[in-house]
């Protein structure tokens, strides 16, 4: 089991209708943390004594060893990054290896008293890890974005495909495209994809053509895009998958005869650089987080572990933040204070202002991004302010 064992508190600010005052101050926390973060590599010092009585105990489930430790290990580097940059002494947070095993992980966490859980990564892992949590008493804050499994103590930092494809959809309503198609992916996702993009079309009065599946490959995609041109009229298509499918996909509509209908995108686009570099995707649009504030983390996150971040780790930053934010009002010893979690002021982090809801899914407010040549571009800024 790796151990990482840490002292920290942060200070995610509460949002109070200044989003922008707001993303001020987090900016400076950022660049004037960087000259109080050690040069040198790895987790800050073991904590040799044991100042339980007066700390906030913090479970941190990843997956550090396995098929997905590259993912799990960024997340991690970046809770250090987090707990350097904010100096407080009340939080001690230790690394369990879902690698390892998830139910282990968990079980370990639960008896050596940690109050709260963030992670896992998989929605998979959730429901194992929450099966023993939920009788204990202690929530989960996960990094899944997988909303089958938010709920009743579990609560989900992920970014949340429906939220981006309703932002994008949205968008694209406004600049006069009217009929909407899909192709989503042959999975959980594109399942749930489909209800999202018919919910979309629908709330942003649009019209619904059709919705395809394709396996990401160059059939499947020929296939889907052959039956959507046979359907006509449409004007805007959504492609719910990887970067990598989207790039396999848009030549395929093109060939079929789509060669004038706006490309949109999910979030999912957001992690995949490479997008940048395929001339077919030029133009397309995609709802995300702002990249405003990760830009900075990702500079000194650089520095401090000698290589880039993946773009999920932002996630690890922020849950640092937003506990600590938590732990200002949270008694040591006690239970965490699930309710501070659904405060609608929300807080903001390196991905820029989120909150929670009651059913343990998150509202973020996201930008639209085009994709043009070697970089992505904002097109529509986030809102300044959640919606009542």
């Amino acid at each position: 089991m790796s151990a990482t064992i840490a002292a920290t508190s942060a200070r995610p600010q509460a949002l109070a209708g200044q989003i922008k005052k707001l993303l001020i101050l987090a900016t400076v926390i950022l660049l004037s943390a960087c000259a109080a973060i050690p040069r040198g590599k790895g987790p800050p010092p073991v904590v040799t004594a044991d100042p339980m009585d007066s700390m906030h105990r913090v479970a941190l489930l990843l997956p550090v060893t396995g098929p997905d430790a590259d993912v799990g290990q960024s997340i991690a580097n970046a809770t250090v990054l987090a707990l350097a940059d904010t100096k407080v002494t009340n939080i001690r947070m230790i690394t369990y290896d879902t690698g390892l095993g998830v139910a282990a992980a968990t079980k370990r966490a639960i008896a050596d008293g940690n109050k709260v859980i963030l992670g896992p990564l998989r929605g998979d892992h959730v429901v194992e890890a929450a099966a023993f949590a939920r009788p204990a008493g202690v929530p989960i804050i996960s990094f899944s974005n997988d909303v089958g499994v938010a709920g009743q103590n579990v609560f989900l930092l992920g970014h949340l495909p429906n939220q981006s494809i309703d932002r994008v959809v949205r968008y694209a309503k406004s600049q006069g495209h009217n009929r909407f198609a899909g192709i989503v992916s042959s999975n959980v996702y594109g399942q749930r994809a489909q209800s999202n993009l018919t919910a979309a079309v629908r709330n942003a009065g649009g019209v619904l053509v059709s919705i395809q599946e394709s396996n990401g490959t160059t059939a499947s995609a020929d296939a889907a895009a052959r039956r959507l041109a046979q359907m006509g009229g449409v004007d805007a298509v959504l492609i719910a998958d990887s970067g990598r499918a989207a790039i396999a996909t848009v030549p395929a509509l093109r060939r079929s005869g789509l060669r004038n209908a706006k490309i949109l995108g999910t979030d999912l686009w957001n992690i995949d650089g490479t997008l940048a570099g395929s001339s077919n995707m030029y133009g397309a649009w995609f709802a995300s987080v702002s990249d405003t504030l990760y830009t900075q983390y990702a500079t000194k996150y650089r520095a401090r572990f000698g290589k880039p971040p993946l773009r999920l780790s932002s996630l690890g930053y922020d849950s640092v933040l937003l506990v600590a934010r938590v732990a200002r009002d949270w008694r040591p010893g006690t239970r965490f204070p699930v309710s501070q979690l659904m405060d609608p002021q929300g807080f903001i982090g390196v991905d820029g202002a989120f909150r929670f809801n009651s059913n343990g899914q998150s509202d973020r407010m996201l930008e639209v991004q085009e994709i043009q040549a070697g970089k992505f571009v904002t097109v529509s800024p986030a809102p300044s302010q959640f919606a009542k």
